[in-house]
């Protein structure tokens, strides 16, 4: 019988590339949704109402909450179906108003959370089993880390939409635009985020 422990540069090496992944993945993927979602206030207000009454404006969401968030659970992973961490989607978005099949399609329509929320899917899960959109693979070659990824991405884009009101700073976003280096945006995010819950529950300075 072989030795099938793992070298102590081995295992170093694992938990870097593990506890790096925690920190950029999530935080990629919440930029992303978050510019979705600016961009559809009615999505961005859905979501808030899901957190209003799920959790309240009392308390900050915590993750027992998370099983109860489905929307922003699909927003998420409607972010991941656009925007994967790498490069093999093709981008789907309509370039004018158009009638496919009998179904009305607006221009520029492609970020769609409801597409995740079946009638017989009392859960929305961040990972698909059936590779029909890449989030943290599957099986053997799934993401060690799926349900680490998964809990710190809902809970980071709850906190941030729950805890404030977020704006424009001008009319314009820009465009939706990938870095060719990484799959992250071109330009960074810059949004004014306000408090809309009561003072206590921010921690002070």
């Amino acid at each position: 019988m072989t030795n099938q422990s793992l070298h102590h540069r081995t295992l170093k090496c694992q938990v870097i590339e593990l506890m790096l992944a925690t920190i950029d993945n999530p935080s990629n993927a919440v930029e992303w949704v978050m510019r979705e979602m600016m961009s559809k206030p009615t999505i961005l207000k859905r979501a808030v109402e899901e957190l209003d009454k799920v959790v309240g404006c009392n308390r900050l969401v915590e993750e027992s909450d998370l099983p109860q968030l489905n929307y922003i659970k699909a927003c998420i992973k409607e972010s991941f179906r656009l925007h994967p961490f790498a490069p093999f989607n093709v981008p789907h978005c309509s370039e004018k108003d158009t009638v496919v099949a009998g179904y009305f399609i607006p221009k520029g329509s492609h970020f769609d959370p409801d597409r995740h929320l079946g009638e017989n899917e009392k859960q929305v899960v961040l990972t698909d089993n059936e590779l029909r959109m890449l989030s943290f693979s599957t099986r053997k070659r799934g993401c060690p880390g799926v349900i680490l990824g998964s809990t710190i991405t809902t809970m980071l884009l709850a906190r941030m939409i729950q805890g404030f009101s977020w704006e424009k700073p001008n009319e314009e976003l820009g465009k939706l635009v990938e870095n060719h280096d990484d799959l992250q945006l071109a330009k960074p995010l810059v949004a004014i985020a306000k408090p809309r819950l009561p003072q206590y529950l921010y921690p002070k300075c």
